[in-house]
């Protein structure tokens, strides 16, 4: 058995995969396709997910071999009865009933056998296939550029990951038994044919009119089955923005609300799903009329001809068994089409996600940063995130190493837009950016990631220790590092105040924790990196004013010898930057330290001056407001 799970390694032999030339349209459509599924029988999901499964040849072909044992066995149990009663019994041949009684218990046997073995075989494959395409996709996600993380909800790439694949689990665990039922199906005709070929088809006679039934109700269970799946997709799309915007509920007191929205949602996923059922109900009941109609006709029929004589009783009993047996599979045929129905829309979702192109893509000849120096430079970079609507434009400066650059202006200017680009979590449409003069296309993403840290708005924690969470990026630093970095930042004195220190695990996204103190663990992850740039995108925004100090302090010290890219409304921390760029409607309108711009009395002076307050006031009064995702400040 052991040489059968040889290579049941996920991942062990898989080999790239060309992206089809449909992956463009397929992005397109990814947003619309919770709303619009597929679901027709066609080829191409079961070849892309059969790929999946080519590692494990060996262990698929074992099993279909049992499967086709276990038919055989089965197919065999009236056949033997039918000799034990017509041969051993009415020759009253007590030696050949021996013979008859053991043949049932070794078929038994091979039944048992045969089955346990597939089923064994199908579940290991089918968790080692879906372990591979969840890590695909857990790493395309992590691959898409942000453009595609802006526009998806989490909820809808969850529903994706596990209800999706989930569905593809349980059509590979029942493909052999369709293989089994497909069988059967037709050793079950064969073998009535060839014990009597008039009484085969008046038992069949019933399967035209099952066939009509079946033409009837499929398209109908169709529309109904992924009406149900897109309604449940939209459940927990919605469940998902509520837990994850909770604090804004209860502050703005939308439980109720909320709570009947949801009840709606959950109400038009009850009708539905009840609707699929009743239609996923109506076929079976309808297969067991036939049945005890096929059944009839044969004990009424076959009994007469038994009477008359021209037919053995063991005969007919066999009879009686293959058609029971005959109308099983269909059955259960049934269900699994539901199941295909199922696995297919899913799969067409999944490996919708997977043909999403990568909007930042290495180059094959990227070059690492060896020895960054921290030199940043924007050279005429014009971008959007519509194309058509640029939000920056012709976006021209120099943050030179150990240099602080801040940059201000009006919500909405494209500051944080500028910080994004620079990272590469962007492609500009125009123009270049530079690291130590190399243009950041040219240089491979994880030497971009060592080279700049990022201290966010909203600093984001994992459910972590504080001791992982400040190593984060950094996996090498030891204990010392992490301690030393706090009591730089001037985070160690709360750290130790926690029940664990810093082997206490925060909870999600850090609620134990205070926004100071959970900005104060993100500077000390950003001085355990110890990255030669590093971008503060108002870093400071949320903290009041005595954990400000406590950061400009340390500020001073984890600046040193490093290049920061800072954004801030509140002019006061900047004041002392190198450089400070002034931005207005996507473009550079101001440039100079704080002197020089209180000087020739401009923007940065009128916001200086108001005290901050007329940010707002500008962005209203701007000829061209542009609309920008939510991540652009």
């Amino acid at each position: 058995m052991a040489s059968f799970f040889g290579k049941l390694t996920p991942g062990k032999s898989k080999k790239p995969r060309e992206r089809p030339a449909r992956a463009e349209e397929e992005h397109a459509q990814l947003h619309e396709s919770d709303t619009e599924m597929f679901a027709e029988l066609d080829s191409t999901v079961f070849q892309r997910f059969f790929y999946y499964a080519g590692p494990y040849k060996k262990a698929m072909f074992v099993a279909t071999l049992a499967v086709l044992g276990f038919t055989l066995a089965n197919l065999a149990v009236p056949l033997i009865i039918k000799i034990g009663i017509d041969t051993a019994i009415a020759e009253k041949n007590s030696s050949l009933l021996a013979i008859v009684g053991i043949a049932l218990i070794v078929t038994a046997l091979v039944q048992w056998v045969s089955n346990y073995l597939q089923r064994i075989l199908m579940t290991r494959v089918a968790l080692e296939v879906l372990y591979d395409i969840r890590a695909d996709m857990f790493l395309q996600i992590q691959r898409l550029g942000m453009s595609f993380s802006d526009k998806t909800p989490v909820g809808s790439l969850m529903a994706r990951m596990f209800g999706d694949v989930g569905a593809l689990q349980e059509m590979l665990e029942s493909s052999l038994e369709v293989i089994a039922d497909l069988l059967t199906i037709v050793g079950i005709v064969v073998v009535l044919l060839i014990l009597d070929w008039r009484m085969a088809l008046i038992a069949l006679s019933v399967m035209p009119l099952l066939f009509l039934i079946r033409v009837i109700w499929q398209p109908l269970a169709r529309k109904a089955f992924l009406r149900m799946r897109r309604n449940s997709s939209v459940v927990g799309v919605y469940l998902d923005q509520n837990v994850s915007g909770i604090r804004v509920i209860q502050a703005s007191n939308r439980q109720k609300a909320n709570e009947e929205i949801m009840s709606g949602k959950i109400s038009t996923f009850f009708s539905s799903a009840n609707k699929a059922a009743r239609l996923g109900g109506v076929l079976m009941p309808t297969v067991e009329l036939l049945t005890g109609t096929a059944l009839a006709l044969v004990i009424i029929i076959g009994g007469m001809r038994v009477l008359d004589g021209e037919m053995g009783v063991g005969t007919m009993i066999a009879f009686l068994l293959y058609v029971q047996r005959f109308f099983e599979p269909i059955r259960t045929l049934t269900m699994h089409y539901a199941i295909l129905q199922r696995a297919v829309a899913s799969g067409h979702r999944i490996f919708e996600l997977l043909d999403i192109p990568i909007d930042v893509k290495e180059k094959e000849d990227a070059k690492p940063l060896d020895d960054p120096q921290g030199e940043v430079e924007f050279k005429n970079v014009t971008f959007g995130y519509d194309p058509e609507r640029p939000i920056l434009r012709n976006i021209n400066f120099t943050a030179s190493p150990g240099q602080t650059v801040a940059i201000v202006g009006p919500t909405g200017s494209g500051k944080t837009s500028l910080m994004a680009l620079a990272h590469r979590f962007y492609d500009v449409q125009e123009g270049q950016i530079l690291l130590d003069g190399i243009d950041v296309r040219d240089i491979k993403q994880d030497s971009i990631g060592k080279a700049m840290g990022m201290v966010l708005q909203e600093p984001f924690l994992f459910s972590q220790t504080v001791m992982e969470n400040v190593r984060y990026n950094t996996r090498y630093a030891t204990r010392e590092d992490v301690v030393n970095a706090c009591k730089t930042i001037g985070a160690h004195e709360f750290v130790m105040l926690l029940d664990d220190g810093y082997d206490t695990i925060l909870e999600q996204r850090g609620s134990n924790l205070s926004v100071g103190q959970r900005q104060l663990i993100s500077f000390a992850r950003a001085l355990v990196a110890n990255t030669k740039i590093l971008i503060l995108d108002e870093a400071t925004a949320n903290i009041d004013s005595y954990t400000e100090k406590v950061i400009q302090e340390a500020l001073q010290k984890l600046l040193t010898g490093r290049t920061a890219l800072v954004i801030a409304h509140r002019l006061s921390t900047i004041r002392n930057a190198d450089k400070i760029i002034v931005v207005q409607v996507g473009e550079i309108v101001e440039e100079g330290t704080h002197d020089e711009l209180i000087e020739i009395n401009g923007l940065y002076a009128s916001l200086w001056t108001t005290n901050y307050s007329s940010f707002d006031d500008i962005a209203d009064n701007a000829d061209d407001v542009l609309e920008t995702p939510a991540t652009s400040t």
